[in-house]
Formats: structure tokens, sequence, C-alpha cells
């Protein structure tokens, strides 16, 4: 999009303008004027397509008129390429036209050409239309009303993309007209199956909204209905347009919060961000306040824990209602569910999450729980400037009525040299909030540093903040007034006046025992400039003009000099200190103070005019002058309080934290204010959902109930350990080969591991009593199975349970076959589990079972096909880089115990020197974020010639980017990195028929691609082809009706997200591959992974 296409040096002297044709009608150089087509355009390969040169990368020719004419020609060949009917000249105009576009060019007088082409079969040209139409829709309003009739047909367009985008481009046309026929739309979109159109739907609603807000209860019906959507997709979205419309609908939001805090961790940023604040204001309208009772909850709260119903029945009525009163704080479940689910996102890497949970922590929270909020917002200054300034705003807020929670992360506050003027203050900010009598001396060691910096109005501010910390902590108010005091030897003069401010402000609180500084300051008069520290001297001298008798009449006489040349600030402290000294010492400036009055009388200034008429009838006594004159020295000599310095962030919190009200300290247009807690908790069983009858009692749970009674009698329950496990792995062994050969048609398995064997033969009769112990074993693992299996497979199981019930017996006709088998598999290669770890490898075409044995999941692999794939072994550590010791892995396909989430990696070590290497481990890891590494346990020792094995789990978040590692001896460490195939991101799940195409069909659009390919004639056969994709993948074959068709299934092991696969063979060698995921970049990598061995 960055490079305009070129044209060929051809095209280029065609598109130039011969001289003398500046008068001539432009037309068009690519087509001639009956319409027919250039020779060289129809010439034109791709690449050179692709090369097409924009017009304003070309030289221009020297006349002005062929200048001029140049736009015009661009704008003809791009209507040329879309009136073409080749689709390709289509799409390479609209590249063109969107280039356009993002580089902020005007394309508006193409939109009729566009418009015309939003019929276009062609997928990717209709994409790039939408997006257009959705930039140029509203100031072409009525060209784009002539085509309301497509955009309403690709409202039911199959693919998702088109019909969001159509429903995209009718609510960007704003024109009430066409109300209805949005409304209509919106409505439908609102029931799409794909979640993507229901979220356009949502964003759709706040722009019909602005256009027409009558139809307001309509919509809130949709908001109703998209509210209730399960979709992590549309949640945020929704929630955006619920506050747009009808934020005061609090009503909406009972039946759906649960659900919305369960969804939170899931949704996109954007949409946690709205639904976290929108959740704030809930929960301060539903919940009580959970700091109302601390000291009653400290009192009351081992009484209350220990309280029987009995004791409370026997107090009177009076002592009851006491009881009430005095009750202590019970958090809502509601509540702390709000406070757990969001409390995960402090560790989002977008920062406008963590400043939301944040701010409903700091909102919601009991005090003792709202320290979690400190390192998370420490770890934001890290940012850029302007997150660093946002954040910073708000820890200057809670610092004040939370000042332990950053006192352990002072030095985070602490100024560099280059931050921001700005940073630089809202820091000194906190660091003042934060002093306390502990601390203050390390500040106000930072704080001399700071003095000494080149930046002006940070050095103001620092003189500001040690006057702050003073006023504050009265142990260090000595300490800085004497600091202040020698700053004003400083030869910068804003440093000096700046002290004098603050100094004038400490003075006032111990006047007496400050004489000395005040005389110090007069000095100053001659020498300091700066309009306010004037004032603030000469305020005062003439406040605490008894303390300095002498000194304060030879102020007044300097200040009467230079009275014309002062500003008006130092002009009013001067009528003030001669008020004041006349009602004091009026021998000595009696005369001065007329002088200074009978200058002020005749200033330019009105307020100063004012000021000394008024101040001459107050303190001079005449025969006009009134009452007051007898009370002039009560007015100007009064005491006056001192001044209290506070932090301009005190008032803030009453705007809610995060909001762009708190950024300015105003209200913002569309703010809403933070609700106050109520006196009484609302009713909680509103948020209560009701569960329908039919899902109430699962077949789970009957099965379970079954349970509870013995199930084995008392002969069999004293066989020993030995046999019941015995058994218990050859039932289980039993029920994978049972259902593997009916699902894959066969009788019987033969695999090809190395050193076993299984042979087929009639049972004897000491394996058949083994065998129908084995089959009573069977059910009761059926029942435990239910119960743990997860909830997603809930609708798999029950619709199979009555398939298992009704193959019962075909299972159980050939457990006593499957006993032999077992036994033979066991006697032929005792060493089976040391050769291979802690698992079991069998192969890559494994499954789980159906969800008949849920229970096996998580611990047995199971086969589906006679087909086993060879192990793909990789190396991590070569024996020469390893100094002898070398290191192979791969990937065992087997469900990983610990954590389900995690791929289990094989990890076999071999010491090829002749010592011996001791404390091998894992140490180090550096991962991506949200990958995590279960290390293994270390090694203590491996002797020389010995190999080891050893399994690891890895969680690689769906990603095929690498883990890497330190892999340490007790010597020497080395580098390694584990990076999966896509294959190996995915674990085998059970699907019928019916289920797999279900799911398919959910799974359209974007999350669908496709690609054809040519089969090799060594890859013609079923064997070779189930071979060849389970290699390629952990994936299990689905069952299928038709001949010429092959599916598999499997989910991702870190999110659970399905993965569906279907080859269909085609006339000849033809085959078209198909990968159904929401998962877009694992289906296009495991497409070219699968293509790559079928072809091979």
């Amino acid at each position: 999009m960055q490079k305009l296409l070129q044209l060929p040096a051809s095209a280029v002297n065609l598109v130039r303008c011969p001289p003398g044709a500046a008068g001539e009608d432009a037309k068009s150089p690519v087509l001639p004027a009956e319409g027919g087509q250039q020779s060289w355009y129809s010439a034109l390969q791709a690449d050179e397509l692709r090369l097409l040169k924009a017009p304003e990368q070309q030289p221009a020719p020297d006349n002005s008129a062929g200048a001029s004419r140049t736009q015009p020609l661009r704008h003809d060949d791009l209507k040329e390429m879309l009136d073409s009917n080749k689709d390709s000249l289509k799409l390479e105009a609209m590249k063109r036209i969107v280039a356009m576009i993002a580089r902020g060019k005007n394309a508006s007088d193409l939109f009729p050409a566009v418009v015309k082409n939003v019929a276009c079969k062609n997928i990717e040209v209709k994409k790039l239309v939408y997006v257009y139409l959705v930039r140029y829709a509203e100031e072409q309003q009525d060209l784009a009303l002539l085509s309301i009739s497509t955009f309403q047909r690709g409202l039911k367009d199959p693919n998702q993309l088109i019909r969001a985008s159509a429903l995209r481009v009718l609510s960007s046309i704003r024109v009430p007209i066409i109300v209805p026929i949005m409304m209509l739309a919106i409505k439908e979109a609102a029931s799409d199956m794909s979640p993507y159109v229901r979220k356009t739907a949502a964003h759709a609603i706040p722009k019909l909204y602005s256009l027409d807000s009558d139809q307001k209860d309509q919509l809130i019906e949709v908001i109703e209905k998209l509210l209730a959507d399960k979709t992590t997709l549309v949640a945020g979205s929704v929630v955006m347009a619920f506050e747009e419309v009808c934020p005061e609908r609090i009503d909406l939001i009972h039946k759906n919060y649960r659900k919305l805090c369960n969804l939170l961790i899931d949704v996109e940023e954007w949409g946690q961000v709205v639904i976290i604040n929108m959740l704030t204001r809930y929960a301060r309208t539903q919940f009580l306040s959970p700091n109302q009772n601390e000291s009653l909850l400290e009192e009351n709260a081992e009484k209350a824990f220990y309280g029987s119903d009995e004791e409370d029945a026997k107090d009177d009525k009076t002592e009851a209602a006491s009881l009430v009163k005095r009750k202590p704080y019970v958090m809502d479940p509601d509540h702390r569910l709000l406070l757990r689910n969001t409390k995960p996102l402090l560790q989002s890497r977008n920062a406008a999450v963590v400043m939301a949970v944040a701010q409903l922590y700091f909102h919601l929270a009991p005090k003792a729980e709202v320290g979690v909020i400190a390192k998370a917002l420490v770890r934001l200054l890290r940012s850029h400037s302007e997150v660093q300034y946002v954040v910073l705003q708000n820890v200057a807020t809670m610092s004040i009525k939370r000042r332990g929670m950053f006192e352990p992360y002072l030095k985070s506050f602490y100024i560099r040299s280059t931050d921001p003027t700005q940073i630089k203050i809202l820091k000194l900010e906190v660091l003042t909030n934060l002093a306390n009598e502990t601390n203050i001396s390390t500040i106000l060691r930072e704080f001399q540093t700071y003095i000494r910096s080149m930046d002006k109005d940070f050095v103001a501010a620092t003189i500001q903040a040690i006057g702050r910390c003073a006023t504050n902590i009265g142990k260090v108010r000595d300490t800085c007034l004497n600091g202040l005091v020698q700053l004003l030897s400083n030869r910068d003069e804003l440093v000096v006046a700046e002290s004098v401010v603050v100094i004038k402000k400490l003075l006032q609180m111990q006047p007496s025992q400050h004489s000395e500084i005040i005389k110090h300051m007069a000095k100053l008069t001659d020498n300091i400039q700066v309009p306010m520290a004037r004032a603030s001297i000469l305020w005062l001298i003439g406040e605490y003009c008894e303390h300095v008798p002498k000194i304060a009449p030879d102020v007044l006489r300097k200040m009467a000099k230079s009275f014309t040349n002062e500003e008006d600030i130092v002009k009013l402290q001067v009528i003030n200190l001669a008020a004041k000294l006349y009602l004091t010492n009026s021998k000595q400036s009696k005369l001065l103070t007329q002088y200074v009055l009978n200058l002020a009388k005749y200033d330019q200034n009105y307020d100063i005019r004012d000021r000394a008429r008024f101040i001459r009838q107050l303190i001079v006594p005449t025969e006009k002058s009134g009452a007051l004159n007898k009370y002039a020295k009560k007015l100007f000599l009064a005491q006056k309080p001192a001044p209290i310095l506070e932090s301009s962030f005190k008032d803030r919190d009453h705007f809610q934290l995060g909001s762009l009200s708190h950024l300015l300290n105003a209200k913002a247009v569309g703010y809403q204010e933070l609700p106050d807690w109520p006196d009484e908790a609302p009713d909680p069983s509103v948020r209560n959902v009701e569960v329908p009858e039919w899902t109430k009692c699962t077949s789970r749970e009957k099965r379970k109930e079954k349970v509870e009674k013995p199930f084995y009698s008392d002969s069999e329950g004293e066989s020993g350990p030995t046999e019941s496990a015995d058994s218990g792995e050859g039932s289980i062994c039993h029920d994978v080969r049972a259902w593997a050969s009916v699902a894959v048609g066969t009788d019987s398995l033969t695999p090809s591991l190395p050193g076993q064997h299984l042979t087929l033969g009639s049972p004897s009769e000491e394996e058949e009593e083994e065998g129908k112990k084995a089959k009573k074993k069977k059910p009761q693992r059926d029942r435990e199975g239910g119960s743990e299996s997860s909830s997603e497979e809930g609708s798999v199981s029950e619709s199979s349970s009555s398939e298992s019930d009704s193959g019962s017996d075909a299972e159980e006709s050939q457990s006593e076959t499957e006993t032999k088998r077992r036994k033979t598999v066991k006697s032929s290669d005792p060493n089976r589990d040391q050769r291979h770890g802690d698992f079991c490898f069998i192969c890559p075409g494994i499954l789980p079972l159906p969800s008949l044995y849920p229970h096996l999941i998580s611990s047995v692999p199971q086969v589906i096909s006679p087909v086993f794939s060879s192990v793909k072994t990789y190396e991590l550590l070569h024996r020469m880089t390893g100094e002898g010791l070398s290191v192979e892995y791969y990937f065992s396909r087997q469900p990983f115990a610990p954590d389900p989430h995690m791929v289990a990696v094989q990890i076999q070590f071999s010491n090829n020197t002749d010592s011996e290497v001791k404390n091998v481990r894992i140490s180090e890891p550096k991962l991506l974020s949200g990958m995590r590494v279960q290390e293994f346990k270390e090694i203590e020792s491996l002797a020389p010639g010995e190999t080891t094995s050893v399994v690891m789990g890895i969680d690689f978040c769906d990603s095929t980017q690498a883990a890497n590692f330190q892999l340490c001896t007790h010597t020497r460490q080395f580098y390694g990195a584990i990076q999966p195939p896509v294959g190996e991101l995915m674990a085998p799940v059970f699907m019928s028929e019916n289920e797999f195409k279900k799911e398919q069909g959910k799974l359209t659009g974007m999350s669908e691609i496709t690609e054809k390919l040519t089969l090799p004639e060594t890859c013609q056969s079923d064997h070779t082809i189930v071979q060849r994709v389970t290699s390629a993948a952990n994936v299990s074959r689905v069952p299928c009706g038709a001949d010429n068709e092959y599916r598999f299934a499997a989910k991702t092991v870190t999110s659970g997200s399905l993965v569906l696969i279907t080859l269909e063979k085609k006339e000849g060698a033809l085959a078209q591959l198909t990968v159904n995921s929401e998962k877009m970049v694992i289906g296009t990598m495991l497409v070219k992974d699968i293509i790559q061995a079928l072809t091979q």
C-alpha cells in the first residue's frame, strides 16, 4: 500500500500529454475513444501491473497545462480499470485507490465508478469496495442511496466479511430516510450466526441512535439481545453501545453481570476497558462499601464467626436490633467475583486495561486489597511519556488517600534528567505526597539535587515541594526553612524569587522566631526583580513590621522612589505597607504614606487608584471619614491564619480515575458521575440466572448416583492391587483398540513399533476370566469419567451415551480377545516404559476416546487407524557443541499430566564423554508473553556412556515461536531453543460426522482456508493419505460416509480452538484441502505442512 503501481516506459509515454494538447479535452491514454481495449494493456502481466507507477511520482512536464492535467488522467485510468471486465484490473485499481486513501489523498470523485463494483462477484474486489464506501458513504450520500439495494443484498452474502461490511456502509450513510432500513438490518445482524457480524451490529447501534434518537426503545431491545451473547468478540462492542444509548438501564446488566465478569479475561483489550468502566459504576449501585465498617469488622469478626443460631435466638428483640446495626461487613459474592476476575488483567500489556483495573480496585476494593495495583502502575512508568503522564496523574490522586501502597516503590518516582517537565512536576507531586518522618531525609536529599537542574520550571516546583514538606512535617520545618534561606543567595533570580514566596508562607506559622530571616529578606529588595517575590517581601515586612521597626520605614522609602516603575502587584503591596506603617509608626512614615497615596491617586491602573482612595479615607482622619476610621487597625493588623499548602490533586477523587474529566479536573462532555455507595444493598437475586429444566439433571449426574452403591463383590475386592492394575490397563487398551477397529472398519490392528508385536488368537480359559473382570470394571470407569469430563464436551458425551449403550454388547464380546493382546504386549517387551521415559509412546495417529470414555482423554492415547507414523527427532544440542553431551527431543503427543494446556516434549540426554555429568537442569527460560515452561526434575548424575530421558511441558500459547532457555550442567551452560511444528500444537478429539459438519458450518469466511493440490502416485491409497496427514499433525480421523473424502479433527492445546481438516479427492490426482479454524495463522501454516507431507 505504501508504493503506488508503476507504469512501464511505454505506458508513461502514453500518459504524458503532448506539448500542443493543452487546449484539447483530456482523453484516456489506456482505452481508445470507442471503448475498445488497448493492445499493450492486455499484454501486461500481473508482475507488470504491480509495478505501475503513480502519476505523482512521474516527472512533471515543463508546461503548467500538462501538470494540471495529470490528476484527471490518473483518475480516468482508474475509472477505466474499474469498468474493465477483468477482475484482476479491478483489484489493482481498488488497491491503488485504497492506497491513496491511506496516504490522505482525496478519492471522492471516483465514488460512482467504485460503487458500481459493489456487486462484483470477486470477494477480494468486494472487500476493498466496501472499505472505500465506508470512508466516503457519508460524503456522497445521494450516490450511496442509489446502491442501497446492493447493500441490502450484501447483508445476505454467505461471506461474513461481506455481510459485516455491508452493514458498516449502511450505517455510515447519515440520511434519516433510511433509518427503517438500518433498523431492520441491525436486527437481522444481531441474530447472525457469525460473531463478527453481531459485533458490527453492536457498532452500528450508536450510529443509528445519533441519527434518530426516537429509535431508542427498539435499539434497547437489540442491546438486550446482544448482551445475552456468550461470545467474547461481541461483549465489548455491545457494552459500548449500552453506554452510548441507555447507560441508565442498569436492569439490563443484572442477568449478564456474572457472564461479563467471567468473559472479561478473554475479551479484546478495547472491550475490556469499556466493560471494566461500566462494571465499576454498576458495582457502586449494587454493593455496599467494603470500607464502611472497618473498625466494627475488626472488633466483631471473631464473635460473628463463632456465633451460632441457637445463641442468637435467645437474645431479645432489642439486642437483635442493636446487633443488626453493628453487623460486620460481609462482601457480596458477586462483588468478590468482579475483583477476582479483574485482578489478572493487571498484567495486561495494554496500559489502558491496567489503568481501568486500577481505578476499579481504588473505587471498589477494601483498603487492605487496593495495594495490589501499585506494582502494576509502577510498571507503566516505563512506558512512553504520554502514558506516564496519565498514570502519574492518577497516582498523585491515589497517593493522597492511599499513601502506604506506593511507599515501597518510592525510588520509582525519582526524577531522571531525560524526563519531560510535566513528568518531573507530577513525580514531585507524588514524592511530596509520600513524604513522612521516615523517608523525609531521603526525599529532601533528592530535592537538593533537583534544585541544581537547568529546567527553571522544575526548580520552582521543587522549591514549592520543599515548602509543602515543611508544612506537613513539623519535624523538618526549621531544616527546610534554613535550606530555603540559603537559596536566597543563589545566582538564579527565579530560584531566589520562588524561595521568597515559599518562605513567606512558612514564616506565617512562627513569625516571632524568625525576625532575622525577615531582615535578611528585606535586604533583597534591591536585587530581586521578580514581581511576585518583591510583593511577598513587602507583604512580610508590612505584616510583621513590629518585629523590624527600624528596617520597615527604610524599605518604604526605597519603594516610594521606584513606585512608578513597579508592576501592579508590587504597587498594591507598597500601598498596604504604607498603610500599616502609618497605623503603627506614623511619626516616621506619615509623609511617605501621603507621598505614596498621591502617586497612586493618578496611576493608570484603576485598581490601584481605587485602593489608594479607599485607604486614604480609612486611615487618615478627616471630617468626612466615617466610623470605620476607628477600626482601621483591626482591619489592617488583624491576626491572619497561616496558609495551608495542599496538593492540587486533593479534590480530584470525586472524578472517576482514568477518565478525561479527572485528567482535566473539569467535567468533560459525556462524563458519567460515579454513583455513591447505597446505604442498603439492593436485592442480589436479580443477578441469578434461571437454568432451564432440561439442563438441571444430566446423564452424568445419573451415572454418579449409580456409583454410590458398592460395585465390587467381597471376593473381587480381595484381589491384589497388581491384578486390578493390570486388568485396568488391559481394559483401557481393549477399549481403545475395540473402538478404533470399529471406527476404521477393520478387525485387527498391527502396530509397527519396534520390539512390540501383537498376536491375535483364541483366548485361553485363564485369559477369559481376566477379560470378564475387565468387562465388569469398565462401566464403573465410565461413570467416574462422566464427572471428570469438561463442560465443553458435555454435548458430545450426552449425544454418544445412547450409542454406547446400544453398542455395549459388541464391546464386551471383544474384551476376552483383547485380554490376550494385552498380555502379549506386556510379555514381549517388559522394558518398554524404561526406554521411553514416563510415557508409553505409541504413535502420532492417536486420539481421545469418544465421550463414552472421557476419563481417558488426559491419560492414555487412543489408536484410530492401523497406520503408525515414525517419530521425528530434533537436535537440541550437538555432542561437539555440548563437549560430549548430546541432547535430542521429540514431541511425544501424550497429554502432559501436570498441566493439560502444555505440550509434552520428550528430551533424551546422552553422555558421550569419559567423565560424569552432574546437575543437568533448565534455567533462565526466555519466553514470549503468555508462554510457560514446566521444567523437568534436575538430573543429578549422568554416567559416561549413559542415556536418560525426561519429559518437560511447554505452553506455546498456540504459537510456533521458540521457547528459549539455558541448559546447565555443573560446569557449563548451553543455550537451547525448542520450536514446535504447527501440527504439534494440537490434540486430537473425537467427533461424529454430524458434529463435524455442524462445527465446520460455524467456521467459515476468514476461518476457512482452502488450497488445491495434486497427489503423487505414491499417495493415492487411503492408508498412505491418513498416515501422511497424521504425521504432519496430531489429529484424529472422523468417520465419513463418502469414499473420496477424508476428515480429521483436533483442538489446540492451549486455547482449545477446534481445527477441522477436510481432504477431498477430485478427478484424477487432483485434490482439495480445507482447514477450518478460528486460529487463522495456525490454519494457514497447517495447510502448508499437510500439502508438503502429501506431495513429497
